[in-house]
């Protein structure tokens, strides 16, 4: 099981907190850094506020060689599908093949109210982010000298040159996750490399990984990559546990039940119901981004058991 690292600047990280962390990642032989696309903080007083994730990721694509970068996840609200194809293909040209695209509906009411952004009803944001698979995808893989045409209900692409191209080929990994029992495993069938189910428990992330695998054998294709998110809290003992979930503003035995938290040796055995339940990377939220020791102690006593 691969191991990467998860922020959420929006909390309150400057782009030189979040490098320092990249670097401490890549350094330490994590498998990704990937960051949340939020503009808005859900605690905290956000200070000194909102990092756009891909002005973020093209920075951090110049400033690492190897460690590979991503959103979990974009929100289909912030952007229209063809800037963002852009966006998504320069990143991947300057971090030299190394950008994931983790894309979803946009979910958080308030962001949007505060940077004044349309929010549609759930149903036609399901639909819009559809058709920006669909474009999105489409622009990358369009054959070089070859135009790209779309005609939807919410987005129209006219004789596009698709330019530019990512520097994988056919294009970046597509991400997609969540918990819906309909239309996120065909959106993920149709789509998406992989599949993730973030902060649930193991039983309802093994539901989802097996409505996600019988949609993709009713499209006729092999299943997806399955992968999980879980926010993360290891101490070499019970009271570095301790201090580490006050930090973040959680109670240990909280955490130890939502998310991997305790010793070295009790992470790992709950990694390890993961990894049975068929996840292959694992994304650990780490929320406190000043805490580099942290991600040193998962690197020496937890990344080389999985």
């Amino acid at each position: 099981m691969k191991l990467r690292i998860f922020t959420e600047p929006q909390q309150g990280a400057s782009y030189e907190d979040q490098l320092r962390v990249a670097q401490a990642a890549e350094r330490l032989g994590f498998d990704a850094f990937f960051r949340s696309d939020h503009y808005l903080h859900m605690s905290g007083d956000g200070h000194p506020g909102p990092t756009d994730s891909w002005v973020t990721l093209g920075a951090l694509a110049r400033e690492t060689e190897r460690i590979r970068l991503g959103t979990l996840v974009t929100a289909a609200t912030f952007r229209l599908p063809g800037p963002l194809a852009i966006s998504v293909a320069q990143a991947d040209q300057m971090s030299g093949g190394r950008i994931e695209f983790g894309f979803g509906t946009g979910w958080f009411d308030a962001e949007h109210k505060a940077y004044g952004i349309p929010f549609p009803p759930l149903g036609e944001r399901f639909a819009r982010f559809e058709e920006q698979l669909e474009i999105i995808t489409g622009l990358w893989t369009t054959k070089p000298g070859d135009a790209y045409s779309f005609e939807g209900a919410y987005y129209r692409v006219v004789d596009s040159p698709a330019l530019p191209k990512p520097a994988q080929d056919p294009r970046p990994p597509v991400i997609i996750g969540g918990g819906g029992a309909k239309r996120t495993p065909r959106l993920a069938a149709r789509f998406a490399d992989e599949f993730n189910m973030p902060f649930s428990s193991l039983a309802d992330t093994e539901a989802a990984y097996g409505r996600v695998r019988a949609a993709c054998e009713a499209a006729g294709r092999e299943a997806t990559l399955m992968s999980a998110a879980q926010v993360v809290c290891v101490g070499a003992d019970e009271a570095e546990v301790e201090r580490r979930a006050a930090a973040i503003g959680r109670q240990k035995d909280e955490l130890r039940v939502n998310g991997l938290a305790g010793t070295p040796a009790e992470v790992l055995d709950k990694i390890g119901t993961f990894k049975a339940a068929g996840a292959e990377r694992l994304y650990l939220q780490v929320l406190d981004l000043s805490d580099l020791d942290h991600l040193e102690l998962i690197a020496a006593e937890i990344m080389p058991h999985v």
